[in-house]
């Protein structure tokens, strides 16, 4: 697992049939970019050409991986899927960038994949014992791998499916496209990574997110149920069947507080309303003399302007982003990485001299980001630094699809919250209770996964899960 100062997000998928439009790749392109923010180390599609699969993958942005050029060699297509990727397992290599591939004697298959197995250890086990050999380092291309296996056993990619996600353990929304004119997706049966459906006419889309749906014309139909397995054949109306039990109580909360774009909406819950409500139960639970409320672009914005509604302070912009400084992960060195962060947030001086600042941002990791931009502030000449955070303090690793550091590293299991403040420099700081986010979060048709706060997981940690390949 890398070591992050900052959380980093899951992946996202997308995966559409038109009816008669054969510019499905294109489209596929611009709800990528929609997608950006789920993962900005790969990038890739996947098209159906006759019964061929045709792809293109590479690591990079979506704009990046796709010019001009690309996208114009593209042949034309009504089914196709696509996958922005952050690795959270497996290293950051393009074998490991989706769609995942696979070919084998009566079809071939492309799989896109956010989440996170548990049990990748036994699977890959059990397909290696039968004669699969694997070239990335991913859960998905063994996913993708189980597929193809049940689908030589039954020779029906829809049972395939079904079977393999029935050994699944742990976090999965997939989609797949197989070479016979099928777009299959599924999310696991706690819900926990985010899915849902558009339309348009009688062309279907599914993806992470409904803000790729507005990216790229189409209207929100539903969100895919947990436990729920979509089928959108090339001709035919969609259709869909319960093939695991359906939990509803394993949404990751973090997706609410920062992995989901604002302008989303899942399971019923608009992500800015959630946010915009965690900065009012964060002024409920720690009020503040202060001056002005700014937020940590862009994270902690939506929570800072419900902050400021609550306190009735001014909600000031604090900060000036520089959108243009490359990212910060591509930087070969830890002082030209910190050197890049410090380029791409500069304190607006004029809105925090000399005032009393509370600063609202989603979470503290291990607390250098938090220290060094506290130290910008006062540099700046703010007076005071209330720090504020709209999640609790992170203690327990994230077996699920989040990137959290070792829990040696967290900085809440090192230091008490006083030691906190004072190791970031901040001059008091709380964090909203795990209550308060709930509460923050009440118009989601589900329950929620807490367990990097609380150790309070919907899936075990994946020590044993034998019994469950047993049965099959």
């Amino acid at each position: 697992m890398k070591k992050t100062q900052k959380l980093e997000e899951s992946c996202g998928v997308f995966g559409i049939r038109c009816k008669e439009d054969d510019k499905a790749p294109t489209t596929v392109y611009y709800g990528l970019l929609a997608l950006q923010h789920r993962g900005q180390e790969g990038a890739g599609i996947a098209l159906l050409n006759g019964t061929s699969i045709l792809h293109h993958k590479d690591l990079g942005l979506v704009s990046e991986v796709f010019s001009p050029d690309v996208l114009a060699r593209m042949p034309r297509s009504r089914m196709a899927i696509g996958h922005v990727r952050y690795s959270t397992t497996g290293s950051n290599s393009r074998s490991n960038t989706q769609p995942i591939i696979t070919e084998y004697l009566t079809g071939r298959i492309a799989t896109a994949h956010n989440g996170n197995l548990v049990n990748i250890s036994e699977l890959r086990e059990k397909l290696q014992k039968i004669g699969y050999a694997f070239t990335a380092t991913n859960d998905s291309e063994m996913i993708s791998s189980l597929i193809a296996y049940e689908d030589l056993q039954c020779r029906d990619i829809e049972m395939a499916v079904e079977r393999a996600c029935k050994q699944f353990v742990g976090s999965f929304s997939l989609i797949i496209l197989s070479g016979t004119g099928k777009l299959i997706a599924v999310r696991d049966g706690w819900g926990i990574r985010p899915l849902c459906i558009g339309v348009r006419g009688e062309d279907y889309v599914v993806c992470s997110e409904s803000c790729a749906l507005d990216g790229t014309g189409f209207s929100f139909l539903r969100d895919v149920q947990p436990g729920e397995m979509v089928v959108i054949d090339r001709d035919q109306p969609l259709r869909s069947k319960q093939i695991l039990p359906s939990k509803k109580n394993g949404f990751c909360i973090f997706e609410y507080v920062y992995f989901a774009r604002s302008d989303s909406i899942i399971d019923g819950q608009s992500v800015y309303n959630a946010r915009f409500q965690m900065g009012v139960e964060l002024a409920k639970e720690h009020p503040v003399e202060a001056d002005v409320v700014c937020g940590v672009p862009d994270s902690g914005l939506d929570a800072a302007a419900g902050y400021a509604f609550q306190s009735g302070l001014p909600l000031k912009s604090g900060f000036v982003k520089n959108r243009y400084v490359a990212r910060s992960f591509i930087a070969p060195t830890q002082a030209q990485r910190s050197d890049t962060v410090r380029l791409k947030l500069n304190p607006l001086r004029a809105n925090i001299e000399g005032k009393r600042v509370v600063l609202v941002d989603d979470s503290i990791v291990r607390g250098t980001t938090s220290a060094r931009i506290i130290r910008s502030l006062k540099q700046a000449g703010a007076k005071e630094v209330h720090m504020m955070i709209s999640s609790p303090p992170f203690r327990h690793t994230c077996h699920l699809g989040t990137d959290i550091d070792r829990e040696e590293a967290l900085i809440a299991n090192q230091r008490t919250l006083p030691e906190i403040a004072e190791e970031i420099g901040a001059d008091s700081l709380g964090y909203i209770s795990i209550d308060g986010m709930k509460r923050a979060c009440k118009d989601a048709k589900v329950s929620f996964c807490t367990g990097c706060f609380n150790h309070d997981y919907p899936v075990d940690n994946g020590n044993n899960h034998k019994d469950i390949l047993d049965t099959q």
